[in-house]
């Protein structure tokens, strides 16, 4: 994954803030990703769905741990919002210095009111109830060099909600989560378990793929015995693909499959597959985070990435998405939800590709909202 070196046409924030102000830096920046970690870092004001007006911090880092080595990265934001949620998740994708693994961590620390509507993809938006919860999540797998860019592994995993509390719903039915959990008093709930893992990739970019194919398996198996709340298993398939289009430009036609499926078993209702609640938070832009749940997902994506200033400080994309929930385990999938919108691209930083993505994304039931991140979606 060699990340392309033409930085030298190119113009960021930086760039523009030193000629606008006839400022130099002190420091030299290489045109690629080096030993000397790259990091891009934004203080913003954002508006979503889920958290009204926030205030947050984001950014990455890249890198590499030799010469040869793949890019790695870390990605973290840390965010207050006007719905006085607090999250702080932190991914990371360290190479070895031969490529031969590749150690993929998860955190995230959150105190999180946000309200459900229920299961399944025909639930109602008046089935909304208020929940509030305070949530940790701990995750780390290291993959194995098998052939080409063909990655195997495990790992371990644990999800835990405290302090869990639920609202009666506006329309005054009785919220799928008391149903669904079937008279447990608990407050709070464990999945604590064991992953295997695969991966291919051979992107140019982890951080803004203009060409290459990326796939992912997670196989994860939660038991008792480690400390859940219930034995359950889970297989999440993550597969993207990228293409110039046309192939002479530098726009990108992005395709992305993600599909979250429980195998056996009663997940927790808040580890149940839900909008907006894959690995990086994107999977649904155009509805609110938590919209859809139940115990299947399936879940496709199409966005059109393109250049509107030829020096790349900006750029613009289109994506439309669709997905479908069941909603109680062994129950089957149900009416599909088409999200569509535009987006705009700002170059953060040109030698690691980074983009501040803001995009606005409309779905059905007059769902819509405002998603700003550091970063491609996908």
């Amino acid at each position: 994954m060699k990340v392309r070196t033409d930085t030298g046409k190119l113009t960021d924030l930086r760039d523009l803030i030193q000629t606008t102000f006839h400022t130099r830096w002190t420091s030299h920046r290489s045109d690629s990703v080096g030993l000397r970690p790259v990091a891009s870092i934004v203080p913003a004001f954002g508006y979503s769905l889920q958290s009204r007006l926030a205030v947050l911090i984001s950014g990455n880092v890249a890198f590499r741990t030799s010469p040869q080595s793949n890019v790695s990265t870390f990605v973290s934001s840390l965010a207050y919002t006007q719905n006085k949620q607090i999250t702080l998740p932190i991914q990371s994708s360290i190479w070895s210095k031969s490529n031969n693994y590749n150690f993929v961590g998860e955190i995230r620390l959150y105190h999180y009111p946000q309200s459900t509507f229920g299961l399944g993809s025909n639930s109602d938006i008046e089935n909304q109830a208020p929940m509030s919860y305070n949530y940790i999540r701990f995750a780390e797998v290291a993959l194995r060099h098998i052939a080409g860019n063909f990655y195997m592994g495990g790992g371990y995993m644990i999800d835990y909600h405290a302090d869990i509390t639920i609202g009666p719903t506006e329309n005054g039915t009785i919220p799928d989560y008391l149903i669904y959990k079937r008279r447990s008093t608990k407050t709070h709930s464990t999945s604590s378990g064991f992953t295997l893992n695969g991966q291919f990739d051979d992107r140019d970019s982890p951080i803004n793929p203009a060409s290459g194919f990326y796939a992912t398996y997670e196989f994860r198996q939660n038991l008792k015995t480690l400390g859940s709340t219930f034995t359950w298993s889970s297989l999440i398939l993550d597969v993207r693909k990228y293409v110039r289009f046309p192939e002479s430009s530098h726009n990108v036609l992005a395709f992305w499959s993600y599909d979250w499926l429980t195998l056996a078993g009663r997940p927790p209702y808040l580890d149940l597959p839900s909008t907006l609640w894959d690995a990086s938070t994107n999977a649904g832009r155009g509805y609110i985070q938590g919209r859809f749940r139940g115990a299947q997902m399936v879940y496709g994506e199409t966005e059109y990435r393109y250049r509107i200033t030829r020096d790349g400080l900006l750029g613009g994309v289109v994506f439309f998405n669709a997905e479908s929930f069941s909603a109680e385990p062994g129950t089957r999938l149900q009416a599909i939800q088409p999200a569509i919108g535009p987006g705009l691209r700002i170059k953060l930083n040109k030698v690691s590709r980074t983009n501040i993505s803001i995009d606005y994304g409309f779905g059905r039931q007059d769902s819509h909202g405002l998603f700003i991140n550091v970063g491609e979606i996908f």
